[in-house]
């Protein structure tokens, strides 16, 4: 009854209103929500001195032929692996299309740990070399969907060498290709205090003005390697400050393995990203992106498929736990360090979406009102099913056909219910 309701209950909430629209505003701010988009399933970190035009296809042959040789059937691969033989034969054609295809998705120049400190005449030339090269490869339409490079950090003992190199390479590529790709991705590591992510924003500015680009032009991973980077000295969460710090420039998170495990005191033998200190970095890491729109990426393992069948074997059945474990846990990138790994980053990553496929289908279909069921999910239960088959589809490991068949929407609905904002939309 109309005489039930409340007088004045309007210009309550209108005070409320005004009372939280600051709050409301940072919210909107700081926490704007899944930015959608293709992520990709991995990066891969390749020695400077080592990049060259075509390094991509050249990867996917050598990993085509590892294949070849060390599990030349579908058998052979499920035993190595341990991935199950009906996994592997289901995905097995789409990866070695893949490896033809488009073997590297995110290929990233390393001029940090993995390259060294060769002296500035040898590390410009380098520089110019990585700007050349990736120009080719677009001028070609070769370029991978992601490449960039990996500079030196903002510690003291790196610093000049790290802006020289970035300096150089922005300017060579602009030079060379005409304009910085929308692809491009720079990654900044050994961050160690909030302010060094802030001295990165300041630098970035100033390369903007500099080089003729337009504000905010300029955005950068976040490599999470240190203590530091983690833990404040005061108990609060460095990670979350580092983000906000970002002023909207962060685009991702990645977790240093060896570099944390080591800082940590954990000995070389048991440094792994399944360690108990690495996934204690990673859910602080986790936490403190939730929301953000910055996306996640675990690291990889340094066991590489090399030598004997056994011992390929073996590196391949840790990687494809290690690709799987990182996915189950939400951390849908990873890095990859040898050709010989491709085929089980992808065989792994394609076999968690087909086998997360048909459940998620159901239960989605469901829920949009299109077909019964015994579970009754809530809108963010919805939007985590939508994510899993959006993720499936840009990946790969889904076909859009089969995603309409199965719960009827097609990739724009999956999309846009995966990317909304639960619990924040207009009353």
């Amino acid at each position: 009854m109309a005489s039930d309701i409340p007088t004045g209950s309007s210009d309550l909430a209108t005070e409320l209103d005004t009372r939280l629209a600051e709050a409301d505003a940072r919210l909107d701010r700081e926490y704007p929500g899944d930015r959608g988009g293709r992520q990709p399933v991995h990066s891969v970190y390749v020695p400077a001195d080592r990049v060259g035009p075509g390094l991509a296809a050249d990867w996917g042959a050598r990993s085509l032929a590892a294949l070849d040789e060390f599990a030349p059937r579908a058998a052979d691969l499920a035993e190595a692996t341990g991935l199950g033989r009906a996994a592997v034969e289901e995905a097995l054609s789409r990866v070695r299309d893949k490896l033809v295809r488009e073997p590297i998705e995110d290929l990233r120049a390393d001029f940090e740990d993995g390259y060294g400190a060769p002296g500035d005449e040898a590390e410009d030339r380098d520089v110019l070399t990585v700007a050349r090269a990736f120009a080719a490869d677009l001028a070609k339409g070769e370029a991978t969907p992601y490449f960039g490079i990996r500079m030196k950090g903002m510690e003291a003992a790196g610093r000049h060498r790290g802006v020289r190199t970035l300096d150089l390479f922005l300017r060579t590529l602009l030079a060379e290709h005409g304009s910085l790709p929308d692809n491009l991705v720079l990654t900044l590591p050994k961050i160690t205090s909030v302010e060094q992510v802030e001295a990165m924003v300041w630098l970035s500015e100033r390369l903007e003005r500099r080089l003729g680009l337009p504000d905010g032009r300029l955005r950068f991973e976040l490599q999470i390697e240190t203590p530091q980077s983690i833990l404040l000295p005061d108990g609060t969460v460095a990670v979350a400050r580092m983000i906000q710090a970002g002023r909207g420039r962060v685009t991702a998170l990645h977790y240093g393995t060896y570099d944390y495990s080591a800082a940590c005191g954990i000995t070389a033998a048991h440094q792994s990203l399944a360690h108990a200190v690495a996934d204690h970095a990673k859910s602080v890491m986790q936490v403190a992106a939730a929301g953000t729109g910055v996306w996640l990426s675990d690291g990889g393992s340094n066991i590489l498929p090399t030598g004997t069948p056994a011992e390929v074997h073996a590196a391949w059945r840790l990687h494809a736990g290690l690709v799987r474990r990182s996915l189950e846990r939400g951390f849908y990138q990873g890095w990859d360090l040898h050709p010989h790994q491709l085929p089980i980053r992808y065989l792994a990553t394609y076999a968690f979406y087909r086998e997360a496929f048909a459940p998620a289908a159901a239960r989605l279909q469901a829920y949009l009102g299109q077909a019964g069921g015994n579970v009754m999910d809530e809108p963010a239960t919805a939007q985590a099913l939508a994510s899993v088959l959006a993720r499936g589809l840009r990946c790969g490991a889904l076909e859009e056909t089969e995603v309409v068949d199965a719960c009827g929407t097609d990739a724009a609905g999956i999309e846009a219910l995966a990317t909304r904002r639960v619990g924040q939309e207009k009353q």
